[in-house]
């Protein structure tokens, strides 16, 4: 029998509190550390091992030498990108760890045409030595640009590898999206190919293990081991369990079932959720109320998430002095205090809306305002054909390159699809 971990959304050097910090960098040890205790034959990280692509070095100094101990244990690391650590040069600081040979890259694909003349993305396996697993994936990139990746995969090789394999993505499925994320970007699961016997996600920030999709046997979410963004310690605060996969394995996964039992908490701190609504009251109510309220709570070395959201019956958002209530949690001993007011206005202020429910959307109804502040030569492009010719620019501007794509075509292909856009010719 053998074991791996799965690790995912570290997003070392996020914090920026100290405390926090510390938390974060402990979270990370604390993972690496059961993985040497309980001895796992490899670990995979699904990505966002760090929160830049270029972090602070002090974080990187830290996580190296902790990757370090692991790999004087024999212990290899597969890694892909995720979006926060995407490099489309491969410049990026997980790029340097590699070649240290602290971490193995499991990206590696290249195009070819196929008989239709289509383009076709093929990955390589990466064989685990000791185990004989079989890895690939594809990389996370930012605002799921990563989508081009699965649109043109081929499918057809990767099933029809032999062995036990491990599909390791950094990417949002939609159908396996919670509720309070449907409106996240992802795919669809169909993107993906079958016949793996694991699926290792990174990038939802939730705790999700599936097992009854039909081809798919087990696609797993471990979430962040401490918290890539402050909803991370909203989410936490209300209960969820941070922490990542063991999962044990011969010819195949053991005990699917029960891949929950193998989820191994990382429990570093104690959480206090506090929710308030201005509904129906005004700013001095709202004010006493939770002053009250925080007086009598105990948050003695807890993380403390204060969030208050609704519309206040009269007075200003102003008139609530967020920093007194930070203070009296602070004296009272609060670990970190976390305030979240976005969610609180004020009568005159509903009347701003933000228009669309989509980035494209929002883009376009962005453009098509302020686009009769300038003066454009066509008067058509005055209109909605003009936002809409800049939004299409706009997605063409940000397209990466393909896996090992030339510099220069890479240059040449941007430059000639913005110029069919614009409908103009080459010089």
């Amino acid at each position: 029998m053998y074991k791996f971990a799965h690790i995912a959304d570290c997003h070392l050097g996020a914090q920026k509190y100290s405390e926090l910090k510390e938390l974060e960098i402990k979270a990370f040890n604390t993972c690496l550390d059961t993985c040497m205790k309980e001895k796992v034959d490899f670990i995979i990280i699904a990505g966002d091992l760090f929160h830049s692509n270029l972090p602070d070095m002090s974080i990187v100094k830290q996580a190296v030498g902790k990757l370090k101990e692991v790999s004087d244990k024999g212990i290899p690391v597969y890694i892909n990108y995720g979006s926060h650590d995407f490099s489309p040069n491969e410049t990026s600081i997980i790029d340097v760890i590699t070649e240290s040979g602290l971490l193995k890259k499991l990206f590696n694909g290249y195009i070819v045409e196929n008989e239709a003349g289509e383009e076709k993305l093929k990955l390589k396996f990466l064989t685990d030595k000791k185990t004989g697993a079989k890895l690939t994936g594809i990389s996370g990139r930012k605002m799921g640009l990563d989508d081009s990746y699965y649109n043109m995969l081929d499918k057809k090789s990767l099933e029809e590898e032999d062995g036990f394999k491990i599909f390791v993505f950094h990417t949002s499925i939609k159908n396996l999206l919670p509720d309070f994320l449907s409106k996240m970007d992802g795919i669809d699961i169909k993107k993906l190919p079958k016949k793996f016997d694991y699926y290792a996600g990174g990038h939802i920030h939730q705790r999700i293990c599936e097992t009854q999709l039909e081809g798919y046997n087990i696609i797993t979410y471990p979430g962040p081991p401490f918290a890539g963004s402050p909803k991370d310690l909203e989410i936490s605060a209300k209960g969820e369990k941070r922490g990542f996969f063991i999962v044990e394995f011969d010819e195949k996964i053991k005990s699917v079932n029960f891949c929950k039992d193998y989820f191994h908490e990382v429990d570093l701190a104690k959480y206090d959720f506090l929710s308030f609504k201005a509904d129906d009251k005004n700013s001095n109510q709202l004010y006493d109320e939770i002053i009250e309220k925080i007086k009598q709570e105990y948050v003695n070395e807890k993380i403390v998430i204060l969030k208050v959201k609704g519309e206040l019956s009269g007075g200003k958002t102003s008139d609530i002095n967020f920093q007194e209530i930070k203070r009296i949690l602070n004296e009272a001993g609060a670990l970190h205090v976390s305030i979240n007011h976005h969610g609180l206005v004020s009568k005159e202020f509903t009347k701003i809306r933000v228009k669309g429910e989509t980035t494209e959307e929002i883009e376009e109804n962005l453009l098509l305002e302020n686009i009769r502040n300038i003066e454009v030569g066509q008067d058509e492009l005055n209109k909605k054909e003009g936002a809409k010719l800049a939004v299409n620019l706009l997605k063409a501007l940000r397209k990466s390159p393909k896996p090992n794509e030339k510099k220069t075509d890479y240059k040449n292909r941007i430059l000639s699809e913005s110029l069919e856009i614009l409908d103009l010719e080459s010089q």
